[in-house]
């Protein structure tokens, strides 16, 4: 049985990681609501983007020789997985990169060969743990994207996709549903989806785009121009989503966390108690023991 220094010690330790962990969800609790608050800045741009599109694929003649809407037979797929450069956030990069093999052995059993692409230090260690060959690695921001992140990974993935080096790119990455809630989210960002050209991404955006409109320079330029953009206003919404995701997934850990530490400090202060109980018991009986020799 533990002395009742070995307890207090224990209890002491306990105390002081239970301070760390409350910090910790204290301040993963105030960066995800300024990365809620980003997201939902960044929505009404992502929706206009995508209104814009559908106005100008309409009013094209021709969408030939646009190589980001090209269709062909998949050979090569790149997987690009978005996860977090540090730890301590429950299931967080776990969830994603599960989904992102799952998806790898999907691929190879259709015969597919899969190129990898990663953001985030834990995925990096992860697949080189694992012994993938990475073709890209980005980090030092998942906790706070900025625009040219997003423009790094697009510009890249583009790239392969233009050049004919992968015929498919993969997204997969933890969406934001609320601080106890994140939900594993996997897109294909490349070829673009025609569906989005075609309009039906409701009627409230086709609303916004009746009427006639003089194009300058033609609107099969302007889509050019436009495809590459759209590209990255969808991985840095992908990216904003999962540093919320983070936050929200590291909050709930170290709360998690917290709760437990407190339940065990109870725990061992009733085995300490007991243990000093005992401890005086015995030193009672010692002393009843020795005057009852003295008076015998």
């Amino acid at each position: 049985m533990a002395t009742v220094q070995d307890l207090k010690r224990r209890i002491r330790s306990i105390r002081n990681t239970r301070k760390i962990t409350k910090a910790m969800e204290l301040v993963a609790s105030a960066r995800l609501r300024r990365a809620q608050a980003r997201i939902e800045a960044m929505r009404p741009y992502a929706d206009r983007m995508t209104e814009l599109m559908i106005g100008t694929a309409r009013a094209s003649s021709s969408m030939q020789g646009l190589t980001l809407l090209q269709r062909r037979e998949v050979k090569t797929a790149a997987i690009v997985p978005l996860t977090g450069d540090r730890g301590l956030a429950g299931a967080f990069n776990a969830q994603v990169l599960r989904q992102a093999f799952a998806r790898e052995r999907q691929l190879r059993g259709e015969g597919v060969e899969v190129r990898w692409l990663v953001a985030g230090k834990k995925g990096r260690s992860t697949l080189t743990f694992r012994r993938y060959e990475v073709e890209q690695s980005w980090i030092g921001f998942s906790d706070r994207p900025a625009y040219s992140d997003a423009q790094a990974i697009a510009h890249r993935a583009a790239e392969l996709y233009e050049g004919g080096e992968v015929d498919r790119v993969v997204l997969v990455y933890n969406e934001f549903v609320s601080a106890l809630v994140q939900r594993v989210a996997e897109r294909d960002v490349l070829p673009i989806p025609e569906h989005l050209l075609a309009g039906d991404e409701g009627e409230a955006r086709d609303s916004a785009l009746h009427g006639d409109f003089i194009y300058e320079p033609e609107p099969e330029e302007i889509l050019r121009r436009l495809l590459p953009v759209y590209v990255e206003t969808e991985l840095y919404r992908a990216l904003l989503e999962s540093a919320a995701s983070e936050q929200g997934a590291r909050m709930t850990a170290m709360r998690n966390a917290s709760g437990n530490a407190a339940d065990l400090i109870s725990s061992l202060t009733l085995d300490m108690n007991r243990a000093r109980q005992a401890e005086i018991t015995q030193e009672i009986l010692e002393v009843v023991a020795g005057a009852d020799a003295l008076t015998g």
